[in-house]
């Protein structure tokens, strides 16, 4: 056998390789447990039998890889069939796994940072607070780094910076945190409403098929390049807008002698406890938690109007003794 043909043999021989099902589970990340539940599903192709084993390839692998890859991009096994089984068809998965990649990618220039204990205890007073690096932690602001009890990560450097400012100029930690809960809240609200409204108007026709084609994933993948800076740009001019209106507002309130009276259908801020919003948003969710606060402030208004109308009726006894 000539040298050139003894590596291509090797060649061959090495992009075919075979595994047993403890060696895939080593290669791949996943238990045995899990590999065999994925077969069982359906999600695996079933191995090469020999004797009294069973042989995994190559395929196999690259199988287990792109389950992974899924999962952590929050799919579940259901879904995920059905993209494997549109890929086993002769679908393509590339433009699908491109939207993915797409919508899941960041959305936002901010990169994030890492942050010393001493530091941290630095920009909030030099004094360590327990709690309050708790309740950050909670909050997503910090994040622990595995064997670093020292270090954090901090995904937003301007969000802990914000924080910072606010508290060197006088508000207390708690204060600062429960705005945090109240805002994300509202902009959580916004994003929904966002992506409810695009996808009415604009992604619906490229999600007619379950899974979408190749050709509508790499379409859909584009115009959410196109429309993934609309959002920030529409909050930032009705945040400017607002914040003009209101500053303005505000100032006239406390420089005038006698404040301005306010309009009826003028909006105005009301501060609820941390744990009365954490509640509202166990039961209905963080999107739907301004709409149901809303809608029970304006329902208990309503009672209490019938309550004043029937209470004041002069027939209102006679109608009580009737019933």
């Amino acid at each position: 056998m000539s040298e050139q043909t003894a590596q291509g043999a090797a060649a061959t021989q090495a992009s075919a390789a075979e595994y047993r099902i403890e060696d895939l589970a080593h290669h791949s990340g996943a238990t045995v447990r899990t590999i065999r539940a994925y077969q069982d599903r359906g999600l695996l192709p079933r191995p090469e039998r020999r004797g009294r084993s069973n042989v995994y390839g190559d395929t196999h692998l690259a199988r287990l890889r792109q389950i992974a890859d899924l999962l952590d991009r929050g799919y579940t096994l259901a879904s995920i069939k059905e993209l494997l089984e549109a890929w086993d068809a002769g679908r393509g998965l590339g433009g699908v796994l491109g939207l993915v990649a797409e919508v899941d990618g960041p959305w936002t220039d901010e990169e994030a940072d890492r942050i010393s204990r001493a530091d941290l205890d630095a920009a909030f007073g030099g004094k360590p607070d327990e709690d309050a690096i708790g309740e950050a932690i909670e909050l997503g602001v910090l994040e622990r780094i595995p064997g670093r009890e020292d270090e954090f990560l901090v995904p937003s450097p301007q969000e802990l910076a914000v924080a910072a400012e606010l508290y060197e100029a006088g508000v207390p930690l708690s204060a600062i945190s429960g705005h945090l809960r109240e805002l994300r809240v509202q902009v959580e609200h916004i994003a929904s409403r966002f992506l409810e409204f695009t996808t009415e108007h604009v992604f619906a026709r490229y999600l007619e098929h379950r899974p979408p084609t190749d050709a509508d994933a790499v379409e859909a993948a584009a115009m959410v390049r196109r429309l993934r800076p609309l959002a920030q740009q529409t909050v930032d001019a009705e945040l400017a807008r607002a914040m003009r209106l209101f500053a303005t507002r505000h100032l006239q309130h406390h420089l005038s002698p006698e404040p301005p009276p306010m309009r009826d259908d003028e909006p105005r801020p009301v501060v609820l406890p941390s744990g009365t919003i954490r509640a509202v948003q166990r039961l209905v969710g963080a999107e739907n938690a301004a709409a149901f606060i809303t809608a029970a402030a304006e329902r208990e208004v309503q009672t209490r109007t019938l309550d004043s109308l029937a209470s004041n009726h002069p027939g209102s006894s006679e109608v009580t003794q009737m019933h």
